[in-house]
C-alpha cells in the first residue's frame, strides 16, 4: 500500500453483465499524527504527509486552522496551485485516458510541459500542451459519446462546519460525473480553465468557515473540493479529519454502479475498458487494481 493508500475495485462479469461490484479503500490513519499538535507543526506536515496535490492539501490545512483560531489566513501562491491542478489533468488527459480507450498517450508532450512548468516558458508550454490535449480529445470524445456537461465543483465550508461540529448528521456529498463522458469533458474543460487563470494570475479558491477553536477550510484540486476541519483547544489540535473526493465517491459502490449502469458488455476485455473507464471518471487519488472475475 503506498502512502496515500490502496483502492481495490472488484466485479463479476455474469451473463454479459457486471454484477456483485465491490469496492476496498484503504487510507493510513495519517490525521492521527496531528493529535496534540501546534498548528504550526501541522501546517509544516501536511505537504510532507500528503504529497499528491501537496500545495492544495497546505492550503486547505492553513485555512481550517486559521479559522479555528479567528486568524488572517496566510496567502497562498497562486501559480503554484494552479499549475498543481494542472498536472494532475494532464496527467490524466494525456497519459491515462488515451490508453483506456485503446489509443496512444502523449507522453512526450506531458514530459515536456513538466519539464518547463517551473521556469519563465511556462505559459508557452502549457499552451503547447494543451493543444496535445484537444487533439487527444477528439478521439476521446468520439469512443466516449455525447457524455454531456457536468457543473464544477464549488466550495462550501459552511456546511462541512455544520457537519464537523455535529450539527447535523448528513455530511455533504460530492458532485459526481452523471457519465463518464461527463466526466472526461468537465476534465478536459478544468484544464482550459486553470491554464487560463494562471496566465492571467487569477486567486486560487480557497475558502473557510469556523471560530472558536472548530475550522473547516476548503480548495480545489483536480479530482474536486477538498476539505480540512480541525478542533483546537488550549493551542493544541483534539480533532483533524480530511476529506478528499476520493473518499466518498469510494465509500461504497453507488458511483460506480451509476456509471455502469447495466450495459450489455460482449466480452471480459470489454468489462475490464467499461470498468476502469468508470473508476477514471471518478479519478481516484491513489493507486487502484481491478480485480474482474468471469463466471
Amino acid at each position: 500500500m503506498s502512502s496515500a493508500g490502496l483502492l481495490t475495485v472488484r466485479a463479476r462479469l455474469v451473463d454479459g453483465r457486471l454484477r456483485d461490484l465491490a469496492v476496498d479503500l484503504q487510507r493510513p490513519p495519517v490525521a492521527r499524527l496531528f493529535h496534540q499538535q501546534i498548528p504550526e507543526a501541522v501546517v509544516k506536515a501536511v505537504p510532507y504527509l500528503f504529497t499528491l496535490c501537496a500545495h492544495a492539501q497546505r492550503a486547505a490545512a492553513q485555512a481550517a486552522l486559521a479559522a479555528a483560531e479567528n486568524a488572517v489566513r496566510r496567502p497562498v501562491d497562486d501559480a503554484e496551485l494552479w499549475i498543481e491542478m494542472l498536472h494532475e489533468s494532464l496527467w490524466r488527459l494525456l497519459l491515462d485516458w488515451p490508453p483506456a480507450l485503446g489509443l496512444h498517450d502523449a507522453r512526450d508532450a506531458f514530459v515536456a510541459w513538466r519539464a518547463a512548468r517551473a521556469g519563465s516558458d511556462c505559459l508557452a508550454q502549457t499552451q503547447q500542451v494543451l493543444k496535445a490535449a484537444r487533439y487527444l480529445a477528439k478521439d476521446c470524445l468520439a469512443r466516449l459519446g455525447d457524455g454531456g456537461a457536468a457543473p464544477s465543483p464549488q466550495l462550501a465550508p459552511a456546511a462541512w462546519l455544520d457537519y464537523w461540529q455535529g450539527n447535523t448528521d448528513q455530511r455533504p456529498l460530492p458532485q459526481r460525473p452523471a457519465t463518464v463522458g461527463a466526466a472526461y469533458r468537465r476534465r478536459l474543460a478544468e484544464a482550459e480553465a486553470a491554464a487560463a487563470a494562471l496566465a492571467d494570475g487569477a486567486p486560487y479558491p480557497v475558502a473557510a468557515a469556523g471560530g472558536e477553536g472548530w475550522g473547516v477550510g476548503q480548495t480545489l484540486t483536480a479530482r474536486g473540493v477538498l476539505t480540512h476541519a480541525v478542533h483546537v483547544d488550549d493551542g493544541r489540535i483534539v480533532a483533524y479529519k480530511v476529506w478528499a473526493p476520493t473518499d466518498a465517491l469510494f465509500a461504497d459502490t453507488q458511483a460506480l454502479e451509476h456509471l455502469l449502469g447495466d450495459l450489455p458488455l460482449a466480452s471480459p476485455a470489454a468489462a475490464r475498458q467499461a470498468l476502469n473507464l468508470a473508476v477514471l471518471a471518478l479519478d481516484p487519488c491513489l493507486p487502484y487494481t481491478l480485480e474482474l472475475q468471469d463466471a
